[in-house]
């Protein structure tokens, strides 16, 4: 096995190189590429090679290569098995990526009526992702077969340029990256309510300092702690800390807890939306308003071109957009 010291140049994101670089020099990066993720899948050099149209030593020159001008082992060789190191493996990833996005650009520009394909990996919040995002996305992949999804459901905030994310599904107040490309979906509208159980054993309340001292059910991940903002119409924001008998991380389970008459919540129609339509939770004070939240999907700008990525836009903004359904009770 070669032993390596730190490499003389390395690939920045993926392809680049060093001062002096041509075009010789990026596609024989390019070739060592696409040859150590086939001889990864592969798990072969000569298979590789034949699927390639190549011969056994041609793959395995562009390998070493490659590794020469990592200065690192991507793959564990024996005389009859070929296996990715730990650094082989977190490489893979990044230059698979690479080659299904160069793919994807050329197909972007040589014709907008190519079948997107390659993988979508997708972040997106837990209870969105249950009650909506699932189902659409079944129509979604039936729609477009050749398109393999990953989905990732997870409450707290990812990062997905550094975790590797096509596209992420948020439901927030502000934009916090500019550095992505940002699409609002839809206002996602929040909504005090409670069950009509609730309203017959304590009254309905009539003003907004009243909650105060009702017995609430709080989100656990809002930024204003146990403060809720509210506006009525055109007049300052107002706010009033409310008495959080139940605080919970997961908007699902505040739901079930007000059907099931322990308080005040204050809801996103998209998760109360059902429950307002057929009666079992009702509005409370509907004159005032909570902030603004927002359905939106972020990507790195580097997965613009990606015919998966759009197509997957294109088809939220239909889907989604607009009235979305869970908006429909009186």
């Amino acid at each position: 096995m070669r032993q390596y010291t730190k490499g003389k140049r390395y690939l920045c994101n993926g392809l680049g190189a060093g001062p002096g670089n041509n075009k010789e020099a990026y596609m024989d990066k390019l070739a060592g590429l696409t040859a150590f993720v086939n001889v990864a899948e592969a798990e072969s050099f000569a298979k590789a090679a034949r699927e390639m149209g190549l011969s056994r030593s041609q793959v395995n020159r562009r390998v070493i290569a490659l590794e020469d001008e990592l200065g690192v082992t991507l793959l564990a060789r024996t005389t009859r098995h070929v296996s990715l190191t730990p650094t082989g493996q977190a490489f893979y990833l990044r230059a698979k990526s690479i080659l299904n996005d160069l793919r994807e650009a050329e197909t972007a520009i040589q014709s907008d009526h190519a079948e997107p394909q390659g993988d979508l990996k997708i972040n997106a919040p837990m209870s969105f992702g249950t009650m909506h995002l699932s189902s659409a996305l079944a129509d979604f992949m039936t729609r477009y077969p050749n398109i393999r999804v990953h989905l990732v459901l997870d409450d707290r905030f990812v990062d997905p340029v550094s975790e590797g994310f096509d596209i992420t599904v948020r439901v927030a107040e502000t934009r916090e990256a500019p550095s992505l490309i940002e699409h609002t979906i839809v206002e996602a509208k929040r909504l005090l309510c409670a069950s009509p159980g609730y309203l017959q054993q304590h009254g309905r309340p009539r003003t907004i300092k009243e909650l105060a001292s009702r017995p609430c059910l709080h989100y656990g991940n809002l930024a204003s702690g146990y403060t809720w903002r509210l506006r009525r119409g055109d007049a300052p924001e107002t706010s009033v800390r409310v008495n959080g008998v139940l605080c919970c991380n997961n908007a699902e389970a505040l739901r079930d807890a007000a059907v099931a008459g322990l308080g005040v919540a204050l809801l996103p129609t998209f998760i109360a939306g059902p429950e307002l339509q057929t009666g079992r939770l009702v509005s409370v004070l509907p004159e005032y308003q909570a902030p603004p939240v927002y359905l939106s999907l972020l990507y790195p700008p580097n997965r613009h071109l990606a015919a998966r990525v759009r197509v997957f836009v294109k088809f939220m903004q239909a889907r989604f957009g607009d009235q979305p359904y869970w908006d429909l009770f009186s």
